[in-house]
């Protein structure tokens, strides 16, 4: 086999049988099944990988720095790889539900966006490495923490309405939850900051050279404004001495969920590379 013939549609395609196996464990729970997903889970995580690869020597580049589509593919990457481990740990718990509809979300984007590498990037590589970095990590802690904002909503609802615990759907205590979703946040708007900053710096040296970059478009003003809603939430976070762990969890789920949307929709609708 060739790996040049690993299309996205290999992972694709093992990530939707790893997500219509998680499903079916709602209508009769099975360990062959656990497994079973857990499997075709591994084994998109590991076409994706190859792809990725190979994509790299391609372009001559890191995935990182590839392409917007490279991006999406690495942020993937990173969650799926994230659930698999989460998963060998303790197989009880139902975070699959949650976490492949996301990377499918992103995995079926990431053929729509751009594909072509950035000239810039040789100009600014280890720049241009450092702030994709920060970027990655900043939007898989935001990705984290709208999921975990999920959960910590269902399972308050079910608590409050006595309703007893879907075998399929095993999550966290309510209070392990909360304590995860606020250090996600915590954690995700410095990096997103140090992400903007480096960006700017980037900016500014561009400016020097024969290509500069305008900061008068429409994706720099957007993610100043999804940016500044994050880092309004970080002070609430921080200064919030009696917010109870459903509105933080309420606020989380809605800014999460519009960085998520608006960073789609901004990649989906413009040409340039995730750096440029």
């Amino acid at each position: 086999m060739k790996f040049e013939n690993v299309t996205v549609f290999c992972f694709l395609a093992s990530y939707t049988l790893a997500f219509l196996l998680e499903l079916s464990q709602f209508v009769k729970r099975s360990a062959v099944v656990r497994w079973g997903t857990l499997g075709f889970a591994t084994a998109g995580l590991l076409a994706q990988t190859i792809y990725l690869v190979v994509r790299s020597r391609q372009l001559d580049l890191p995935p990182l720095l590839g392409s917007t589509h490279d991006w999406f593919l690495v942020l993937t990457w990173l969650t799926i790889a994230l659930y698999i481990c989460i998963q060998i740990w303790n197989r009880e718990l139902s975070i699959g539900i949650f976490v492949l509809p996301l990377a499918l979300i992103l995995v079926v984007a990431s053929r729509y966006v751009n594909q072509t590498a950035n000239p810039r990037i040789l100009t600014g590589y280890w720049w241009s490495l450092f702030h994709a970095s920060l970027w990655v990590f900043g939007m898989l802690s935001l990705s984290l923490a709208l999921l975990v904002s999920l959960m910590y909503l269902l399972q308050h609802y079910r608590l409050k309405h006595k309703k007893a615990e879907l075998p399929a759907l095993h999550l966290l205590s309510l209070e392990r939850l909360g304590r995860l979703n606020w250090w996600l946040v915590v954690i995700s708007v410095p990096l997103l900051t140090l992400g903007m900053g480096t960006g700017l710096y980037m900016s500014y040296l561009a400016s020097k050279t024969a290509q500069p970059v305008s900061l008068a478009n429409v994706t720099f003003l957007t993610i100043a404004v999804m940016w500044t809603a994050m880092a309004m939430l970080f002070g609430w976070l921080l200064v919030a001495k009696h917010a109870t762990g459903r509105l933080v969890a309420i606020r989380t789920l809605l800014a999460c969920t519009f960085w998520l949307i608006a960073l789609l929709v901004i990649k989906l609708l413009t040409a340039d590379g995730i750096h440029a």
